[in-house]
């Protein structure tokens, strides 16, 4: 029996990034999706064919100390994540994943999820610059690309 779609971006989700296997990576689940739409609801869109989620992005609003810590790796991305305090006026972006599954890739979904949801935290923040801790060249490409088209400066995490 095939794969469904949630079951498929699972997999694509521990094969690209294998949090399971590195505990200073942000493990989503349940808890941590209901908690990072607590700090804005538009964290976590998803694209859905009808049929399940074919696109997943997350995106985690903070404070440019904690960016600042974070790309100088001071603290993990999970420590990134936990320290982000509620209720407050976050003014950076953290471009945390973007996941696609292949047979719709290339065809601009992600960018559309991603551009709607930092308009949308933007209208409420204000958010100064997007950083990024890039796993594959389509990562990076699409998080320069979004810099430019928001006119926001990227900054990266060495890796």
């Amino acid at each position: 029996m095939a794969l469904s779609n949630f079951e498929r971006m699972l997999q694509l989700a521990d094969e690209v990034f294998a949090t399971k296997n590195d505990p200073d990576q942000l493990d989503v689940n349940e808890e941590v999706i209901q908690h990072l739409q607590q700090i804005h609801p538009a964290t976590v869109p998803e694209y859905d064919d009808g049929n399940g989620p074919v696109a997943w992005i997350l995106l985690l609003p903070t404070t440019t100390e904690l960016m600042h810590q974070f790309l100088e790796q001071k603290i993990s991305e999970k420590e990134l994540y936990e320290k982000t305090p509620l209720n407050i006026s976050y003014d950076t972006l953290y471009l945390c994943s973007a996941m696609v599954l292949e047979e719709y890739r290339r065809k601009g979904i992600a960018k559309k999820l991603t551009l709607k949801a930092v308009e949308a935290i933007r209208k409420t923040n204000p958010i100064k610059s997007l950083f990024v801790w890039s796993f594959s060249k389509e990562g990076d490409l699409g998080a320069k690309a979004l810099a430019e088209i928001t006119s926001l400066p990227l900054h990266k995490r060495k890796s």
